[in-house]
């Protein structure tokens, strides 16, 4: 399966990123991954696909948090 190979290389993919525009865009490919990883569990109930999208899921809210930035910090 070709998404699944795209998927274990975006999650062996160094995520350091220069620019914000790297991070939106890795952020949305991210996300796009486990939309379609989604579909493919609610028919097959694979026990694996799970586990792949909560680690893709976790790479996906550590990206976001950093575009976020430190503005929920200054608030509270």
């Amino acid at each position: 399966m070709k998404l699944i190979e795209r998927a274990l290389e975006f999650e062996q993919r160094k995520h350091t990123f220069k620019t914000t525009s790297e991070r939106i865009e890795s952020s949305r490919e991210v996300k796009a991954l486990i939309l379609e990883i989604n579909n493919i569990y609610k028919e097959t109930k694979d026990p694996e696909l799970m586990e792949l999208m909560k680690r893709l899921t976790t790479i996906k809210q550590k990206i976001e948090k950093r575009l976020k930035g430190r503005q929920d910090d200054l608030i509270g």
